[in-house]
């Protein structure tokens, strides 16, 4: 049945409320009539949880070629050059938007620039941008407040997108994506949004793994709606993991910032022996990778669900001092770092690969554009700088506005509502949950930092019952917001190991013991859908 709801008619659908999401919001507004859709609120986004800040060339002691040759270095020879050099030599027009808009960065006076910048791991010069020890927060609060101030952006809270809208495949003579449906979680009710363009803006898939340090809603929705749309997708391998993220039942996503180590933190078995000397001279001041592999070795040759960080020996008035932060967690956690050591496991961090795009975040799909962490731009390779990540989102998020806005494809019309009419109420809602907990544990299993063949043949088996199962459940009852998601997820999980299983090597974040060592030439691993799903149920 045709949907008649012209409130449900954009200019631009946008989905996803990050960085990447609200700032193309805001660039588009202004002569542009937006939807902007987030799983739920505007402020629930990986974004806001950043901590670092924003890289760009800010400094006349820094430059150009010295931040694309970091970029480079972290990248393992994988970086795609052109994009590369596209986002770092925007970066400073990027960072001048946001401080137009009123992002409070940190000040300093005494700079030439008027504001602090830091330097963190892999870069060569002061170019870290931030606002305190929350910049992504900072980010967040100031484009939320003038996104909701917009009379051009319509923002829907608490709905999730289900799948994309195809022209070619309900019959209409505009090829490409239309729109899409979405679930109204609060309503339970598919609504049909159509748009001349639409956006994915929604994240990664940490949320794919059983320890991860990203929120909730980083389920790899837009990778897999884009998979089944007939997008290709590259180096899902790449799977960036913090070595130190605690763990405990009642603590979710809560990182241990690396420098407990670098004030003396040691890391120790549950007997109090140490093991860090032994897999690396530098000990616990390893770099990130070795020592998440390092923690992965041993809790996996040991049969153990975490190990410690003690920094107990140091004074607690200093531990109060420099950690307030994290005194204070782990104390309403019941644990007290003044005395004793935190319980800590390596958890999965960034997605590095995602949607093929190009230097305008268009996708293969006509007028489909993916932004920021479900995208492959090149810009990361096999291992993401620091603090490039929300720079990606800005630069490649004015990339895509600007295309957007010079172009006018036809407004799609007639688009067929959600059928339901074969489907029935879920009887067992436990199928999910077990379905999830069985995919976040094999994967973290198998396909976590350090991987072998056998261990990825056997993810690929259990993902493949999984999502036999999952389809099914799908295609017989009524979807909800934990069946979307984990309908996305095993898609996700799939790509991963279809990605892991093609590369022999070991490049960037992509550990395997089988083939340790690095291919003199790297080469991208691209996955290319077979044909286009249906977006409709079938």
């Amino acid at each position: 049945m045709p949907s008649t709801n012209l409130l449900n008619e954009f200019d631009v659908l946008i989905l996803g409320s990050g960085t990447a999401g609200q700032s193309m919001a805001l660039r588009l507004a202004d002569t542009k009539r937006v939807a902007l859709v987030t799983k739920r609120s505007l402020t629930d986004s990986a974004s806001s949880w950043a901590q670092g800040g924003i890289a760009a060339v800010l400094d006349t002691t820094d430059s150009i070629e010295a931040h694309t040759q970091d970029t480079y270095t972290a990248g393992a020879g994988l970086c795609d050059p052109a994009a590369t050099r596209f986002v770092v030599e925007n970066g400073r027009r990027a960072i001048e938007w946001l401080i137009d808009r009123g992002v409070p960065f940190t000040r300093e006076e005494t700079s030439a620039l008027g504001y602090h910048l830091t330097r963190e791991g892999g870069h060569s010069h002061r170019r870290i941008i931030h606002a305190a020890d929350a910049t992504g927060a900072a980010v967040q609060a100031t484009l939320t407040e003038q996104v909701l101030a917009h009379p051009n952006i319509e923002v829907l809270e608490n709905h999730i997108a289900v799948d994309l809208i195809l022209g070619e495949k309900i019959g209409q003579a505009t090829p490409g994506c239309v729109g899409a449906y979405v679930l109204d979680i609060d309503q339970d009710q598919v609504i049909t949004i159509a748009a001349r363009h639409t956006v994915l803006a929604t994240g990664g898939a940490g949320k794919v793994y059983l320890f991860t340090t990203n929120p909730d809603v980083a389920t790899g929705d837009g990778i897999a709606m884009a998979w089944r749309a007939g997008c290709r997708i590259a180096n899902m391998e790449f799977i960036q993991f913090h070595p130190t993220c605690l763990y405990h039942p009642q603590a979710k996503s809560f990182l241990i910032t690396e420098a407990v180590r670098g004030e003396g933190g040691l890391l120790l078995l549950p007997d109090g022996t140490r093991f860090m000397p032994e897999h690396d001279q530098r000990a616990e001041l390893a770099p990130r990778d070795v020592v998440a592999r390092a923690i992965d070795f041993e809790m996996k040759k040991r049969g153990l669900d975490c190990v410690y960080l003690d920094i107990s020996h140091k004074p607690a008035d200093w531990l109060k001092e420099h950690f307030p932060n994290i005194y204070a967690r782990c104390l309403e956690l019941g644990i007290d770092i003044t005395c004793e050591p935190i319980p800590v496991v390596p958890a999965a961090h960034y997605t590095c690969g995602g949607i093929v795009t190009d230097l305008s975040a268009r996708t293969d799909v006509p007028n489909l554009y993916c932004v920021g962490e479900s995208a492959c731009t090149g810009l990361h390779g096999a291992n993401r700088l620091a603090s490039n990540s929300l720079l990606e989102c800005l630069v490649f998020g004015e990339a895509a506005a600007s295309h957007i806005l010079a172009s006018q494809p036809p407004a799609p019309h007639c688009l067929p509502d959600w059928d339901e009419s074969r489907v029935t109420d879920a009887d067992e809602e436990v199928v999910i949950t077990h379905n999830w907990a069985e995919l976040r544990r094999c994967m973290w299993d198998y396909v976590g930092i350090v991987r072998t063949t056998k261990r990825l043949q056997r993810a690929q088996h259990r993902i493949r019952l999984l999502s036999r199962e999952i389809h099914e459940f799908y295609s017989n009852f009524r979807i909800s917001n934990d069946l979307i998601e984990l309908r996305n997820l095993v898609v996700t999980a799939d790509l991963i190991v279809r990605c892991a299983l093609r590369r022999t090597e070991s490049r960037g974040l992509h550990f395997s013991r089988d083939y340790p060592e690095t291919a003199e030439r790297a080469r991208n691993t691209v996955l290319r859908p077979v044909k286009a799903h249906q977006a409709r149920r079938d």
